[in-house]
């Protein structure tokens, strides 16, 4: 028996999700929850640093987003080391990720903090693409806790 090919996107489904992931991103780096809000699905499944598994996007929120973002800054995504997989039919895409961010030791002195995830998202019927699984870790041997303070813009 012989395996079919691993689906890598084509370019342009690539580049769709790549921008997606930037425009994210940019929620991300800005602490402002509610415009992230609609890249994801209100039901998503997660698995993160603060929880094992978080079912619903405002579990999410509180026990995620609201735990990292405001504790780190340059959340940035390394495009270039980005892989994208998309289903035959094109309603299914998963990224494969490595990402960069800076924290925060105790004395306030920075460190580097990269990591890598798997997203997962579903082509909505009006053709916009919706989260609807993250599994987003730390690298080995980064710290854990960062302790930044950054203010959440809007909930």
């Amino acid at each position: 028996m012989t395996d079919l090919p691993i689906p890598y996107a084509d370019a342009a489904a690539k580049a769709e999700i790549i921008d997606w992931l930037e425009r994210f991103f940019v929620c991300v780096r800005e602490v402002d929850f509610k415009s992230a809000y609609p890249f994801w699905h209100d039901e998503i499944v997660i698995f993160g640093t603060f929880q094992e598994l978080v079912r619903s996007r405002q579990a999410w929120t509180d026990t995620q987003w609201s735990n990292v973002w405001p504790r780190t800054k340059d959340f940035t995504l390394d495009a270039k080391n980005t892989e994208v997989l998309l289903s035959g039919d094109g309603s299914m895409a998963v990224a494969i990720l490595p990402w960069t961010s800076t924290g925060w030791h105790e004395d306030g002195t920075e460190f580097d903090r990269p990591g890598r995830a798997t997203v997962v998202l579903h082509k909505q019927p009006d053709g916009r693409w919706l989260g609807v699984h993250s599994h987003m870790s730390l690298g080995r041997g980064v710290p854990q806790d960062s302790h930044g303070k950054r203010p959440i813009k809007a909930r």
